[in-house]
């Protein structure tokens, strides 16, 4: 059967059209983090109301394309980490296909967000950021951004991928959330900070409280 031109270019057509949403779909691509991972890693972190949205140019791209960006307006209550100003806006992907996060910008919700420092009081996030409800965290995660977060940024949390599994080094912490209760926001993502104890080894801490200086008395989970 022969073929037209028209016929040819339409299934290329066609074939680049199923190849390019296949590329989108899977551009974003994130692993899951500890929020004590997600808070060492974040260079601000800052619990917020968002007040606006737009979408704005952010200058253009090799082929001379604009780029665009979400800008979300945002009400700054807290710094947990980051510049000494405050927080104005966070921007982000136009879509979530390229890790772009939409936020609810009727300035009733409060979030904890967390990303990459712009300068200006401006920040960028994405997708693979830690980015919640503040109402959603525990109480040990709230207590945790103040201070126990940091004090275990020296510390590495290493993810269980399969049972049985270990530590290989003293400065580690096995996260098995994903492995035992098959979510990323287990118990000890909800309740345990992995902490720095006085010989240099690191340890799951669970409680509200400040961890004792010696650290002798670390909850295992």
């Amino acid at each position: 059967m022969p073929f037209s031109v028209n016929g040819i270019l339409a299934a290329l057509a066609l074939l680049l059209l199923l190849w390019r949403a296949e590329e989108l779909a899977e551009a974003c691509s994130c692993a899951p983090v500890h929020p004590q991972q997600a808070f060492c890693n974040a260079d601000v972190v800052i619990r917020a109301k968002v007040v606006g949205e737009r979408e704005v140019d952010s200058g253009n791209d090799v082929y001379g394309n604009p780029i665009k960006r979400i800008q979300y307006d945002v009400k700054q209550i807290k710094m947990f980490k980051g510049p000494n100003q405050d927080i104005e806006a966070v921007f982000t992907a136009p879509v979530s296909a390229v890790c772009g996060v939409t936020l609810d910008a009727a300035g009733k919700k409060e979030y904890l967000i967390a990303g990459k420092a712009e300068a200006g009081g401006r920040m960028h996030v994405t997708l693979c950021d830690y980015i919640m409800l503040w109402d959603s965290l525990s109480a040990t995660q709230k207590k945790s951004l103040s201070q126990r977060y940091q004090m275990g940024c020296d510390c590495k949390i290493v993810r269980c991928p399969s049972l049985p599994c270990e530590i290989s080094a003293p400065e580690e912490c096995l996260w098995t959330d994903l492995m035992i209760e098959k979510q990323v926001h287990g118990r000890q993502a909800n309740h345990y900070a992995c902490v720095k104890r006085a010989d240099g080894s690191c340890s799951w801490y669970r409680g509200v409280a400040p961890p004792k200086k010696e650290f002798l008395d670390a909850e295992d989970p």
